[in-house]
């Protein structure tokens, strides 16, 4: 009876996990958490630096999952007209309000819907899209915008629209972190700030290291599977991965792009240990986009591969 008992109670669980997973992640991110995002001026600047390069008045522009609308208002304040798409009813009812409030009212309609269904009642000349985490897990960024350009030309049978951003670059690097703190040893994945963040005693033991480049008009795999060989260009205690994405608002050929980094997001190896200049070791990774950071730090495999290999 025990047995047969806890089978459904499992079964719930599971699903309750699931429902929790979707209303966090995904496209689904509470409206507290949008203060922080309001917050990053080098987000916004790289934004509004792109749309200024490519909007012109009269153009449409659709927001797939558009949050508090600020970058619907960045669009909007261009001359153009947006329909800023947004799942979370708490969302769209704030960002209808700052909208209203902002003045823009007559050039921004907000659309209560899932952005991976949604499909726009007339051409579209740009898709702002900013559902992006470091290493493109937890969020939907991939899932939505595959979704958006299979309904868009499905429907219109055009070309598809420029997106913002363009492009996404994830890079990894070996590094040692002594997760220390206070005197606490404590190996947990650990996000910094690009511009703010402390060394806390941290060595970087390898330059970056590309692991993939997506241009979001192009066809690009839902996942993730790297290997690699990579040359230690230090002494110390290999502890960490550390994982860093550069999103290209948009791609100049001056090399002038508008750039915004995620978070760099460290996460602690299961083996650490020592290493030497010089020394390769094999890198072994994989992932789908929109998973779990557990599903990334559980799948990392470090072979140490002989100094003289």
């Amino acid at each position: 009876m025990a047995t047969s008992n806890s089978v459904p109670a499992l079964k719930v669980e599971s699903n309750r996990r699931v429902e929790l997973e979707s209303n966090v992640l995904g496209q689904f991110i509470p409206l507290h958490y949008h203060f922080q995002m309001l917050q990053d001026r080098q987000r916004l600047a790289a934004f509004r630096g792109a749309m200024e390069l490519h909007l012109q008045p009269g153009m449409h522009v659709v927001e797939l999952g558009g949050g508090t609308g600020i970058l619907s208002s960045f669009a909007a304040r261009l001359g153009t007209t947006v329909t800023c798409v947004e799942r979370n009813p708490q969302l769209a009812a704030f960002a209808q309000n700052a909208i209203r409030e902002n003045g823009l009212s007559n050039q921004i309609e907000v659309v209560l819907q899932d952005a991976s269904k949604y499909i726009p009642d007339k051409p579209v000349d740009a898709v702002i899209c900013e559902m992006l985490h470091v290493g493109l897990l937890r969020e939907k960024q991939t899932e939505v915008i595959t979704a958006f350009k299979q309904n868009y030309q499905n429907h219109w049978n055009e070309p598809l629209p420029r997106f913002f951003p363009e492009a996404s670059r994830l890079m990894l690097q070996l590094i040692d972190h002594p997760f220390e703190f206070d005197g606490y040893y404590a190996p947990l994945p650990i996000f910094q700030n690009p511009d703010l963040y402390a060394n806390d005693g941290l060595h970087e033991l390898s330059p970056l290291i590309d692991y993939e480049h997506l241009f979001y008009d192009e066809l690009f795999s839902d996942s993730i599977r790297w290997s690699g060989i990579i040359n230690a260009q230090s002494n110390g205690f290999l502890s960490a991965i550390r994982f860093v994405t550069q999103n290209f608002l948009s791609v100049e050929a001056n090399g002038e792009s508008p750039v915004w980094s995620n978070q760099f997001l460290i996460v602690p190896l299961q083996d650490p240990s020592p290493i030497t200049l010089g020394q390769n070791l094999k890198v072994e990774f994989e992932y789908r986009y929109g998973d779990p950071l557990e599903r990334l730090q559980h799948s990392i495999q470090v072979t140490y591969l002989p100094v003289n290999a």
